[in-house]
């Protein structure tokens, strides 16, 4: 298989699953094993770049979202209320990702390590459904900066390759007191600054080394995450108004038991 025909399917596997409470990273890690996309710097720094993609395609569906906040930026206004409370939400992960993040690519992006993440993940779900419930707050205009910082401090799970970014910052807002429709919006707002802080990391690391055709293979990727990301916002948020995480929640469970079976009898 072609590296351009594996991109492609890498950017359709992260366009459909970054925003779905399921870990992203997680997946194209699984299925970079199971298409032999793995083993080199460049694989890693893929994965992490076309998740930008997605978050442009997040930028694009809320763009008059975006756009007012930006003409209201002065500080006291309502976009310089948002950003200041993304920023604060940005924190926690960022200092905490800048201090072990070769250490997370050197030891954590493996199959094993996210079959239990997915697990333990999906039992997190779980227990943040029965504590907290999934109705709060359902404006995430309103949420304070205390409440930002405590789904700052759940994005920190997100670091750990298939615990889920969506579903860090989701469970912190529900335990922050958002309802899980407000908590997703806010977690598609706080993966801006974030994905683009950890694409322009990978990038500066290893932009100098690619080849011709590595740049064609992140340039697929790029593309079909964006489009294929758009779809799935949509269709993720309208689902979230009348269900609950839980049925994610099994999905990872069930697929982190397969993957253990599968690695513990070499197959995967």
């Amino acid at each position: 298989m072609s590296l351009l025909v594996k991109a492609l399917i890498m950017g359709i596997v992260e366009g459909i699953t970054e925003f779905l409470p399921i870990s992203s990273t997680g997946h194209m890690i699984i299925v970079g094993d199971f298409i032999d996309f793995k083993g080199e710097s460049f694989h890693t720094m893929f994965e992490i770049v076309i998740q930008l993609g997605a978050i442009l395609a997040v930028i694009f569906y809320y763009r008059s979202k975006i756009l007012d906040s930006l003409i209201h930026l002065r500080p006291g206004q309502k976009g310089f209320n948002l950003w200041f409370k993304i920023f604060i939400a940005f924190l926690p992960s960022a200092v905490l990702g800048l201090l072990i993040n070769d250490i997370i690519e050197e030891y954590f992006f493996s199959s094993f390590t996210v079959a239990i993440a997915l697990i333990v993940g999906g039992f997190l779900m779980i227990f943040a459904e029965n504590l907290f419930g999934r109705w709060g707050l359902d404006d995430m205009d309103k949420a304070n900066v205390k409440q930002a910082f405590v789904i700052g401090l759940g994005q920190c799970l997100a670091l750990i390759p298939g615990m889920s970014r969506s579903a860090s910052t989701i469970m912190g807002g529900m335990a922050a007191g958002l309802s899980t429709k407000a908590a997703a919006e806010f977690s598609f707002f706080l993966a801006i600054p974030t994905m683009i802080a950890a694409s322009a990391y990978s990038l500066i690391k290893g932009f100098s080394s690619m080849s011709t055709l590595q740049w064609q293979a992140l340039g697929i990727g790029f593309a079909v995450s964006f489009i294929v990301a758009l779809l799935a916002v949509d269709v993720f948020l309208s689902y979230l108004k009348k269900h609950s995480l839980k049925s994610f929640a099994y999905y990872r469970i069930v697929l982190g038991i397969i993957m253990v079976v599968l690695i513990t009898t070499g197959i995967l």
